[in-house]
């Protein structure tokens, strides 16, 4: 048996059978040794970034890691953005790169790079196979390393891969989470129950449904406030679970959000800091008065350390959870207030969510909050790209559920070549792009950051007219069919008839400018 053999033949082993993929010539192997254990679905992406976004997404809803196959350096790089999403998120990935053979690497080949130092800056564990005999147990150790929450950088040398002598290896049994100490608990029973303003504020496996619950009983014994992180990994939401309001990601808005709290209590996550850095703005919305009580850090069992508090400070409460109710379907103009009444109204029951909406999704989470039960996911690294990616591997995860993908015009052009795999692989995606002819997002960005200049050569850098972007014409082209929306009663008429059939749809929702 060769390398690749006894590297596949491990992962379906330990439960890792789907691979999304974009070889190359030092992959070969790999792809040939898929014909001999069929067990593995391999699934073809083409550019790395949707192969690493895909295994995220499928990640966050199977509970268990896929696997990204990568040609080389450039090849990683290509997917690295996602990667950080990833880590971000602190989703399970096994990320297998193929590298030169052994003896080609001292000849400075021109695709040559240093694959273990640039995974190292993702990977919460790297590890390079030198022989043959090596890779079974290599790729055990990867998978639970992965399942410990990050991602795993399997490095396979083509001649390891097509040499003989190696065997699969036999799964590594996974650690649970360490629970958090008796004194964090006490600790935050101590400042919650202290009368004076506090925040319990969840991330993580907290935001699990069990960890809502637990934690809503806390505030309602306590009187504390509940928030959650700003881009949870997957977060379950609807009608019969808590209100859970998310830290606003303006940092003004944040900062207000937590204004006057002189105690947070975080559990699954850290404290809040903002993405960036302005002029004359601290750089966190935490107020410099409040103390911060660690009661589970990431990595820990936040659901079993939200349980322990629950015992010590809400004995007989009980939580207060959202009635079922839906926004009216709004007519005329499609702004981004509307587009979300429309996806209130329609949201199927069970569905995923996939959120890169950024600017445009003003109103999702007031709108959407007694919908029927569903899943959000959300861009935790903050680096776009990550939507039409992750609704592939949501889909493939949760096969039986629709997932409705909402995404920025502009973030969808990093990884538009996603909806060919939404095609290839039939999946029951309907992406509903926002499209509103620029980076919003950016225009923000500018005058918050106290840029300034006459405007007309800047914002050039901010349109994406001249020309249009035609993405009824993308989607078609790459084989999913797709409509156009300009205004509320559209919208809804073809959502409603993306949502009623199978397979992929995309609807290019033109925004009021």
């Amino acid at each position: 048996m060769n390398g690749a053999q006894a590297l596949l033949r491990t992962l379906v082993g330990a439960g890792v059978d789907v691979c999304f993929a974009n070889p190359g010539t030092s992959e070969m192997h790999f792809v040939a040794a898929l014909d001999d254990v069929p067990e593995m679905r391999a699934v073809l992406t083409l550019f790395e970034g949707v192969a690493t976004g895909a295994a995220d997404g499928y990640a966050r809803m199977a509970g268990r890691p896929a696997a990204s196959l990568l040609h080389l350096g450039p090849g990683m790089g290509n997917g690295l953005a996602n990667l950080h999403n990833a880590r971000r998120g602190r989703t399970p990935l096994v990320n297998v790169v193929g590298d030169h053979a052994r003896s080609h690497k001292r000849l400075d080949a021109p695709l040559e790079s240093d694959i273990d130092a640039v995974a190292g800056t993702f990977s919460t564990w790297v590890r390079r196979s030198l022989r043959p005999a090596d890779v079974g147990a290599d790729a055990a150790d990867a998978v639970a390393a992965a399942g410990a929450g990050g991602i795993a950088t399997l490095i396979l040398p083509a001649d390891v891969s097509w040499s003989d002598g190696a065997e699969p290896a036999d799964p590594v049994p996974g650690r649970p989470a360490p629970r958090p100490g008796p004194e964090a608990v006490e600790a935050a029973a101590t400042a919650l129950s202290s009368g004076e303003p506090s925040v319990l504020f969840l991330g993580g496996d907290a935001v699990r449904e069990a960890g809502q619950l637990l934690a809503a009983r806390i505030t309602a014994a306590t009187g504390a406030r509940l928030l959650c992180e700003t881009f949870p990994a997957r977060l379950p939401r609807g009608a019969g679970l808590p209100d859970l309001p998310k830290l606003p990601y303006p940092p003004e808005m944040a900062i207000a959000a937590l204004a006057g709290t002189k105690h947070l209590v975080v559990a699954g996550t850290t404290a809040p800091v903002h993405f960036f850095g302005y002029p004359g703005v601290p750089g966190t919305p935490v107020p410099d008065d409040c103390t911060v009580h660690v009661l589970a850090a990431p990595g820990e069992d936040g659901v079993a350390a939200l349980e322990a508090l629950a015992d010590r400070v809400a004995d007989g409460a009980e939580p207060q959870l959202l009635e079922a109710s839906r926004p009216e379907l709004p007519t005329g103009a499609l702004t981004p207030r509307t587009l979300s009444a429309v996806v209130g109204a329609l949201l199927p029951e069970d569905a995923i969510v996939v959120d890169e909406a950024l600017t445009s999704g003003v109103g999702l989470a007031e709108l959407t909050s007694g919908a029927p039960r569903h899943d959000w996911l959300s861009l935790t690294g903050g680096a776009i790209g990550d939507g039409l990616p992750m609704a592939a591997g949501a889909a493939i995860a949760c096969p039986g559920r629709k997932v409705l993908g909402l995404q920025a015009d502009g973030s969808a052009m990093y990884t538009i070549s996603a909806l060919w795999t939404h095609a290839r692989e039939q999946l029951d995606v309907t992406t509903v792009v926002c499209n509103n002819g620029s980076y919003a997002i950016l225009e923000h960005e500018l005058a918050r950051v106290g840029a300034t200049g006459n405007g007309k050569r800047a914002g050039q850098l901010l349109d994406l007219g001249g020309p249009d972007l035609d993405f009824v014409a993308l989607a078609g082209g790459m084989g999913v069919p797709a409509t156009r929306a300009e205004t509320a009663e559209q919208l809804a008429d073809q959502l409603r008839r993306a949502l009623a059939e199978p397979g992929p749809h995309l609807i290019d929702a033109v925004l009021d400018r």
